[in-house]
């Protein structure tokens, strides 16, 4: 039973410690929040004057990408902290303590889940601001969100398996950009990608960003009869499909960065 409490209990523990680095450095809650905010601005009133989206007002054709990338870049703060701590040693200090290993990785991940319940707050009053609407159920919007808040939670996993494998905060920066824009932009987050050239096309429809996107306007009611959509299953069945990925990510990437912590403390 010990071994099942100590890493919640622990994991509590560094989340607490991680909020209040975050109060105390409000810069990184800044960034997480401003460059989602910057982009709706612009995709909106700049970009969104020439789009065109049928059958959808291309605002909110737009907040459910935007929701998604401000997760993904919120999500890269656990991978970027986790270098930082590393560097400084603080997680040889951890080591001589009483404490489940895994309890730091827990407690970095749900403050950073904090930090992404935040973001999404954020982007949900700029999002009304600028015009964008729920056409469905409260119920049906709160899973919008609590389906976004969970894709947070694994995405941090993954970032979190990145830096310990690279360790230090330059590298991780330069491979979580290389990979984050990719994951965004060859995707259905800001243009419908049943119109890009047929190989990006194929990549697009199995992208977890098109994924997750598409589940966020089903859930959000951001779809019309004329909205055309891609055959790919993943975005003909999105919501089970999303929640197939965060089991997947889940299985796959807590484990890893579990093992790849352990390593990295114990070298």
């Amino acid at each position: 039973m010990n071994a099942l409490i100590l890493p919640v209990t622990d994991g509590w523990t560094i989340a607490k410690r991680n909020t209040l680095k975050i109060r105390r450095s409000p810069d990184l809650l800044v960034g997480a929040v401003m460059l989602p905010v910057v982009l709706v601005l612009l995709f909106a009133y700049v970009f969104g004057s020439a789009i065109d989206v049928p059958g959808v007002p291309y605002k909110e054709y737009l907040l459910p990408g935007i929701f998604v990338q401000a997760v993904i870049i919120s999500a890269q703060m656990t991978g970027y902290t986790l270098t930082l701590d590393l560097q400084k040693g603080i997680y040889d200090r951890f080591r001589s303590l009483p404490m489940a290993r895994s309890g730091v990785l827990i407690g970095q991940t749900v403050s950073d889940l904090l930090l992404n319940l935040a973001s999404l707050v954020v982007m949900a009053v700029m999002g009304l601001i600028v015009g964008w609407r729920v056409h469905t159920s409260p119920g049906e919007a709160v899973l919008g969100f609590g389906l976004l808040l969970l894709f947070a939670y694994v995405f941090s996993w993954l970032t979190a398996t990145v830096a310990l494998a690279l360790r230090t905060p330059e590298s991780f920066n330069g491979v979580a950009n290389m990979v984050a824009l990719p994951l965004v932009f060859v995707s259905n987050a800001f243009l419908d990608s049943s119109k890009l050239p047929a190989p990006l096309r194929v990549v697009a429809e199995w992208n977890p960003v098109s994924t997750f996107t598409q589940a966020a306007r089903e859930l959000f009611g951001n779809t019309g009869t004329a909205f055309q959509t891609s055959d790919a299953w993943p975005i003909r069945n999105a919501v089970p499909a999303s929640l197939l990925w965060i089991a997947v990510m889940l299985l796959v990437f807590v484990p890893l960065a579990t093992r790849l912590y352990k390593k990295a403390v114990s070298a």
